[in-house]
């Protein structure tokens, strides 16, 4: 009888849907807000380029539709480290916009620090990289379970989410 295998995904990437559904709750929100009545503050997502656009009248109004949109992914539970931030741009008429990156895939650089962390349990489990994720086999779900709740417990610089569980 052959030995079975389990194995699980690690990747680094949001729900796309939880990120619409976000930006449109963040939306209402500034529409309904009495203090951004007559603003050019909005939030834009496009989902293709995985890109967000937020646009401010100043700093403080840049700064709460910041902290809005925060909060709705929050509660939505897409992490906050999936989104990296540029420079606030001035734009037209005085008006502050700047973008975030949606993550998508482990950086080589990191999956090469994740593979080392997980080998660095001594368990019996095999971490390889294939492509923008890692994925880790283990004869027993016991040590597959073990790495999940060490990586989970851990404060990584990158949101991880584990999937194809098998």
């Amino acid at each position: 009888m052959a030995k079975e295998s389990f194995s699980f995904d690690i990747v680094s990437e949001a729900d796309l849907q939880e990120v619409d559904n976000a930006v449109n709750q963040a939306k209402k929100e500034l529409a309904q807000r009495f203090d951004f009545k007559g603003s050019k503050s909005s939030i834009e997502y496009d989902r293709d380029e995985k890109k967000i656009k937020l646009v401010g009248d100043n700093d403080f109004k840049l700064s709460s539709v910041k902290e809005i949109l925060a909060g709705k992914l929050v509660k939505r539970g897409v992490s906050l480290k999936l989104l990296t931030f540029k420079e606030p741009q001035k734009v037209f008429g005085g008006c502050l916009e700047q973008t975030a990156d949606l993550a998508s895939g482990i950086p080589h650089e990191k999956a090469k620090e994740l593979v080392k962390i997980i080998k660095g349990l001594g368990l019996k489990v095999q971490a390889q990289i294939e492509g923008e994720k890692i994925r880790v086999f283990s004869p027993k779900k016991d040590d597959l379970q073990s790495v999940i709740s060490h990586l989970r417990k851990m404060d990584f610089p990158l949101a991880l989410t584990f999937c194809n569980y098998r």
